[in-house]
Order: structure tokens, then sequence, then C-alpha cells
């Protein structure tokens, strides 16, 4: 099964996480043929996290070549951390304590293949098939265990000149507020991300509780887990504000766990951006449409771009990335 000039009908995509990965292999029609997900094993050190990604990318090859008879085109990797997209090198990644791995230490395979940053490949995935397909620049905000921003500026996503583009969660929000991991003061990502949500309420009630757990009680009225929701949304609020006052976005896409509150979430959000910016209108507030396979689909993108297929994907319909759902 086999597309122009004898390539291959699809690439394998893998979407590698602090503690999981997954992974599928995509079709040129985006059909996920194959799907995945294994542990990255981080806990037996840098070098163990590059075998452990190389079988899983030797394991979905094999399966794509016993389903359809042939070898991958290319293969495609998100990756967390710093990474530098001209020479397609894992930088620095602190939960996966590698460096300076290059894209093909993590492919045991003579094909192509492309790396790219994590909430940007996802934040690539929402602008090809997703809640910003027709968007040439909005703010792709998955807001997770942490928070990371994908600028995508005409067209593409933006990793500036280092590769540190989209740290909105490092954006000091509250100067005098509590310290942040990063060693700043007072970052977005201390109070807004899911589980900063979770840890400032169970530091209050003196009970663990999760961040869905903290937005049902939101929803009923309790006034520690209202206190800790309003405290979120005025973070984020403050700098979805500056973000738009500097790049004036179409959009702003939500994403990741905390995004699942819906219009507990969006509601209030929406109407504090609105009051900050006094003089112009605030760009709208969307759901991400591709959810925790945003990742893979990107890197799939990037495994189609690397065999020299870029238009793989303006066809594809969102129903198709979403069935069958990543296990």
């Amino acid at each position: 099964m086999t597309g122009e000039a004898g390539m291959s009908d699809y690439v394998v995509a893998v979407d590698v996480g602090g503690t999981s990965m997954k992974g599928g292999i995509v079709t040129r029609s985006g059909e996920l043929a194959v799907t995945g997900r294994r542990p990255t094993g981080a806990e037996g050190g840098p070098d163990n996290v590059v075998a452990v990604i190389r079988s899983f990318v030797g394991e979905l090859a094999a399966r794509g070549a016993s389903l359809l008879g042939r070898g991958p085109a290319a293969a495609g990797i998100a990756v967390p951390g710093l990474v530098d997209d001209a020479t397609a090198t894992a930088l620095y990644a602190a939960n996966l304590g590698w460096r300076d791995v290059p894209a093909t230490a993590l492919v045991p395979l003579d094909v192509p293949v492309l790396l790219g940053h994590d909430v940007r490949t996802g934040g690539l995935a929402e602008s090809v098939l997703g809640a910003g397909r027709e968007l040439s620049d909005f703010l792709f905000l998955p807001i997770g265990t942490g928070i990371a921003g994908a600028m995508i500026i005409k067209g593409g996503p933006y990793g500036g000149t280092s590769g540190w583009a989209g740290e909105i969660g490092h954006i000091p929000v509250f100067p005098e507020g509590e310290p942040c991991a990063c060693g700043q003061t007072g970052c977005l990502e201390t109070y807004a991300s899911a589980s900063a949500v979770a840890r400032r309420y169970s530091a209050r009630a003196a009970s663990p509780a999760t961040a869905e757990e903290v937005a049902r009680l939101t929803a009923a009225g309790d006034p520690l887990a209202v206190k800790v929701w309003d405290d979120a949304v005025e973070a984020l609020s403050l700098a979805l504000a500056t973000y738009t006052l500097l790049l004036d976005p179409s959009a702003i896409v939500l994403g990741g766990g905390l995004a699942e509150a819906g219009a507990l979430l969006s509601d209030p959000l929406a109407a504090r951006l609105g009051e900050r910016l006094t003089f112009r209108s605030a760009p709208p507030l969307r759901r991400a449409a591709l959810g925790v396979s945003a990742g893979m689909f990107g890197a799939a993108l990037l495994g189609w771009r690397a065999a020299g297929a870029p238009e793989a994907g303006a066809s594809w319909t969102l129903d198709v990335p979403k069935t069958p759902a990543v296990p």
C-alpha cells in the first residue's frame, strides 16, 4: 500500500510526555491505523528514555509494516523541553534528564524524522486540524500540570530565537506572590495550572483534592474552592491581556485538563479579559478540538513534512483524528 512515487502510505507519530507517551501510525489520508501507549521510563535516566522511545517507534513501525505491507515513510516525534527545530535536536528536558539528543537517536529506522516541542506540535495540530483551522494567528494554551503556549503566527508555530518562545506560564502575574519552581515569584503557572489549583486548594482545606474536584466544588459554591478558582482566573486574565496587547491574536484556544471545566473557566475568564482590555475588544476564547491527541497528530504532521508531503493534513476531517481515541 504505497502513495506517490512509491512513498509509503503512513508515518510513525509519537508524543513523548514526562511519564508516558502516546503513539500511532497515521496514513496520508489521516486514518489512525494503530495506537499505543508506553511509560516513558524517566526513572531509569536519560539513556533509558532514549532506548524506550526507540523501542516504541520500532514496535509501531513493525505493526505498520505488518498491517500495511511496508515500512513507514517517515517519523515525527513531539518531546517536552527545549528543542532546536533547525538541527532537530532535543536540547534539554528537566523531566526527562536528557541533553542534546538528536532526533535520529530516537528512531531505529533509516527514514526521515522531524522533532517538535510538545506544546508547539499540539498547536500545529490545532492549527491544521482543530480549533484554529481557519486562523493564521492564535495562541494555543494547554493548561495542565504546567502552562506553556504555542504561538501560532502566520500559520505556523513560532519557537523564537532559541526555542523558548511560548513560556507564558512563567510570566509573573503577582510579583509579590508565591514562589515558583522556576526561581521566580508569582508566575502564572503557580496559580493557574491544574496542579497549582489542586495544590492551593488542598493546602487551604487540609485535605487532598484534584483540580477536577476543585472545579466541582467551585460550581457548588464552596468558599475555599471559589477563592482558589478566582485566583486562577485572575492570573490567566492578566497574562492573556499582556499577550493580546503584544501580539493581537485572532483567538485563544484553551486546552489541557483545566479547560475540561468548560464554561466554569471560559465564561469568567472571557469577562475578566474583556474588562482588562479597556480600549479594544478581547479575542474570543475557543475550546481545543483535539484533546489529548493533539501532540500525537501534530507529530504525524511533522512526519509527513519530513517525508516531503507538507500538504498532508489539509484534507483531513476532524472526526478522523478523534476516532479511534488513543488508549
